[in-house]
């Protein structure tokens, strides 16, 4: 590369000077930034109707060695975005049968839950565990696939906790900010945030620390967004590639089963659970 700049400013600089082909891949790619950041050449030049050599000219006359280069730089602001869709991309590149895919797929989970329990920091963990049963209501924050997850998590800790919530099922963000406001020092807010983080999930938490409620973060990495804000962090290692619901699913069982098992009573409560739930299972007669 020969100049800095963003590509909507590299655009601006050089737009007077391109051909016209190039002024509508311009034009292109300035109205459609994120669908353009995930184009191979072949793709951008049938979307705008040129050659692939005529794309390859014009990531050139903005400067750049060529189209990698370009498309480098028009998806660095797009990483965690594009991150399943990069990995998408290049599985479908291999050339591989379902079975291989699946046994590739659980062989990363297994190195992913390996790598997360290597992680793990009894300190924190300990303390993660003391936050949910010190709580005197907790409210599970998560969008997309982590509201799933975060409805597992209130499910499970429904009967060792005096007052759990979900945000599955809310009447959105605003809602969820509005039952916030009541929450406390003595409450807590467990964020469940994984690439492609959302921006709901951290104004929430930012609102509820603003509030000085204790926040309990389960996030991939220490530069998540939610990371910084909450008091206690724990991580879980996910694909390169995709995002591994399964992973923090794994996380969320290891943190009730604790909480179960430093619970008061929990063999009581477990056994009283069973009971009332009865009526609804089923058991074969002998």
């Amino acid at each position: 590369m020969t100049q800095g700049g963003s590509i909507n400013e590299r655009i601006g600089q050089h737009y007077s000077a391109l051909s016209k082909s190039h002024k509508i891949t311009a034009d292109y790619v300035v109205a459609n930034s994120f669908r353009a950041a995930t184009m191979s050449i072949d793709e951008l030049a049938d979307a705008v109707g040129i050659s692939n050599a005529t794309a390859n000219r014009f990531a050139r006359a903005l400067g750049f060695d060529g189209y990698p280069q370009f498309r480098a730089e028009l998806v660095s602001g797009f990483e965690t975005m594009l991150a399943p869709i990069e990995g998408l991309r290049s599985e479908i590149g291999r050339a591989s049968s379902g079975t291989e895919v699946i046994n590739r797929s659980l062989s990363d989970d297994i190195a992913n839950l390996e790598a997360t329990r290597r992680e793990f920091r009894p300190d924190v963990c300990n303390r993660a565990v003391q936050m949910i049963l010190d709580a005197e209501r907790i409210y599970i924050i998560g969008y997309g696939a982590s509201a799933y997850l975060g409805g597992i998590m209130c499910h499970a800790l429904t009967n060792y906790c005096d007052s759990v919530q979900a945000n599955v099922g809310t009447g959105g963000p605003a809602q969820v900010s509005r039952t916030l406001y009541k929450f406390t020092e003595r409450d807590l807010v467990i964020a469940i945030s994984f690439p492609r983080y959302s921006s709901d999930v951290v104004t929430l938490v930012g609102q509820a620390k603003k509030r000085q409620v204790p926040i309990l973060a389960l996030t991939d990495r220490p530069s998540s967004p939610v990371a910084s804000i909450a008091n206690v962090t724990l991580y879980a290692q996910t694909k390169p590639q995709f995002n591994s619901e399964g992973i923090v699913l794994c996380l969320i069982e290891a943190i009730c089963a604790a909480v179960a098992n430093q619970a008061e009573s929990s063999v009581d409560i477990a056994a009283e659970t069973t009971e009332l739930m009865l009526p609804w299972l089923h058991h074969g007669k002998k």
